[in-house]
């Protein structure tokens, strides 16, 4: 597979079927000679005001690859591409985890997830409200000043930052594939795909609400356990080891 990083589209030109005939013109080659084609990557390319543009680099497949290499030795937007690392493909490595998880946080959404896709049902412990809830908890505070200590924005299925516009920033190289694994997870769970290659990828506190309450059912359909306003008040431990938690309903 190869990738062709560069590829610029004015603004008002911006579509996938505009973009793959810039590519062609750039390696020339014609649309019809790719095989597969991928976004990988798109940002604004604001510099030359008021004149927008879209930066594009993609990835694909096409006839005669080796043809087209030699043909554009001297390009160096066009490389072979890596392979990019994927927690999807360690999946299988997991054995016998913690079953329970603290927190419905993204910490906590994604570990009990990421076990549950292993083969494991764990228990979600979450001291706030579950999500359609929580939303209306957080309405009510908005409008009429009533707020309820552990279901609001700071606290409840989510995590704080699910109200505060869904923006997925990080500046962290995902060595492991750990942030592609999040992407296309939200994307799984009702997402816009445009995540997967934006610069600046962001959901939107609405959808987002969404995409985290798809993922909770589609996690108890594999058997994960959610408990909503339990607060935990111990770790359990025993010849060294984690063996549960305290809680103010009992041991789980």
């Amino acid at each position: 597979m190869l990738q062709l990083s560069q590829c610029k589209l004015s603004w008002q030109e911006d579509s996938f079927s505009k973009l793959q005939k810039k590519a062609a013109k750039l390696l020339g080659i014609s649309v019809e000679d790719f095989t597969q084609f991928t976004i990988v990557k798109r940002s604004l390319d604001a510099r030359k005001k008021p004149n927008l543009f879209v930066l594009y680099t993609v990835r694909f497949l096409c006839r005669r690859e080796s043809e087209v290499l030699k043909r554009n030795r001297k390009n160096k937007n066009l490389t072979i591409a890596k392979k990019e690392p994927s927690l999807w493909r360690q999946i299988e490595e997991i054995k016998n985890p913690e079953r329970v998880v603290v927190g419905a946080g993204p910490a906590g959404l994604f570990s009990a997830y990421y076990l549950s896709l292993c083969g494991y049902s764990p228990i979600v412990i979450e001291r706030g409200a579950k999500m359609e809830e929580r939303h209306d908890d957080i309405l009510k505070f908005w409008q009429e000043g009533v707020l309820k200590p552990d279901s609001n924005v700071a606290f409840g299925e989510g995590g704080a930052g699910t109200f505060s516009d869904g923006k997925l920033n990080t500046g962290v190289k995902d060595k492991t594939g750990r942030k592609q694994f999040v992407l296309q997870s939200f994307v799984n769970f009702g997402a816009p795909e445009e995540i997967l290659y934006d610069a600046k990828p962001h959901i939107g506190t609405d959808v987002l609400q969404t995409v985290i309450t798809n993922m909770r059912l589609a996690m108890e359909q594999k058997g994960c356990e959610f408990l909503f306003h339990t607060k935990m008040i111990k770790i359990l431990e025993e010849n060294g080891r984690v063996r549960g938690v305290l809680t103010q309903n009992g041991e789980k």
